[in-house]
């Protein structure tokens, strides 16, 4: 019982310290006047949502930061002491855990300084591609790194088949994974409330997958990352008074990968993600579509949500429609780690 009470605390502080920011950095981000600049290619009906504050992850980065710097000390301190059991956190386990947030908060810090440039020059170029790659490959390549320092790192869960050495391919393709994914999360930041919802409910998904496998300190982990997404949900759910920018996404997007890598089931990121991949999917179908039939589309706008607007679903539907779809997913997740018992 008592790691399922320092979940919810997680859970608890995460959304109370990102839900009370917003009542003084959104006024703080209006008079910095960092609004957000509407691209060209979007939606017309968005162009209302022009000025708009961005770079809001920063809120749930301290709420979610700040909850685990408190819960997860003291979930150590009492799995020391005896009060829990221990199974599968090892040392090795921690280190995972801590180099997760680490990989997380760099991507952030990549975000941020993509919306910096993008607010001061008041237009939507920021980073080029290039040097977004490169950082995302640096970052994720020392995340790797330090996995493979651990030990264990190319032996991965796999339903029905166990344990899995994958050997050296385990590094090319989890670099290909995290860095594809991190994009695609950040792509899925596109409507209101729509990338906060999908990863709360992928956040609820590795808490009951965690607990599962008796990996309770990455339930501590999913929990604040939870409460974080509910937080900001308070600020950012339609019509968003905030928006969290590259900020925000690249540093959900890293604490996507790190919550499936926590668990030791990186196999389980495409089907938690499906929202995700399909977001990046429809952009890249769409582009090599076009090309290949010199300028006919597939979908009328990409990403994929972008379609759905156009078909004339409103934005509160497609968040909704789009979160069920990722718990039907995440319900499959869980039944396949079951194959794992």
């Amino acid at each position: 019982m008592t790691q399922e009470f320092i979940s919810l605390l997680a859970s608890v502080l995460a959304f109370g310290i990102t839900a009370a920011l917003g009542i003084k950095v959104i006024p703080w981000l209006h008079q910095l006047k960092y609004g957000q600049t509407i691209k060209e290619i979007g939606p017309k009906w968005h162009e209302k949502k022009q000025g708009t504050p961005t770079m809001g992850g920063i809120m749930f980065m301290v709420g979610i930061v700040g909850a685990l710097a408190v819960c997860l000390p003291l979930y150590y301190y009492l799995q020391q002491k005896g009060v829990i059991a221990s199974y599968y956190e090892t040392q090795g386990y921690w280190i995972r855990m801590i180099a997760g947030i680490l990989m997380a908060l760099l991507f952030g810090a990549v975000g941020f300084l993509d919306d910096y440039i993008k607010v001061i020059k008041k237009q939507n170029d920021g980073l080029t591609p290039g040097q977004k790659m490169i950082f995302m490959i640096l970052i994720s390549g020392g995340y790797l790194a330090t996995l493979a320092m651990i030990g264990d790192a190319s032996v991965t869960s796999i339903p029905f088949l166990g344990d899995v050495n994958v050997g050296f391919l385990f590094y090319p393709i989890s670099m290909f994974m995290i860095v594809g994914f991190v994009n695609a999360v950040n792509l899925t930041d596109g409507i209101d409330g729509l990338c906060s919802s999908v990863t709360f409910f992928a956040a609820i998904v590795f808490i009951m997958i965690a607990g599962m496998r008796s990996m309770f300190g990455m339930s501590v982990f999913s929990a604040a990352v939870a409460g974080g997404c509910l937080g900001f949900l308070v600020w950012n759910f339609f019509p968003a008074k905030v928006f969290m920018g590259d900020t925000g996404s690249l540093f959900l997007g890293g604490l996507f990968c790190a919550m499936a890598y926590g668990v030791n089931m990186p196999v389980l990121v495409p089907l938690v993600g499906i929202i995700y991949l399909c977001e990046a999917g429809s952009v890249m179908l769409q582009v090599a579509y076009f090309k290949a039939t010199h300028g006919k589309r597939i979908f009328k706008m990409s990403p994929i949500h972008h379609h759905f607007e156009m078909c004339g679903w409103s934005e509160v539907k497609i968040v909704w429609s789009f979160s069920v779809i990722t718990l039907i997913a995440g319900v499959i997740a869980v039944a396949l780690t079951m194959a794992l018992r």
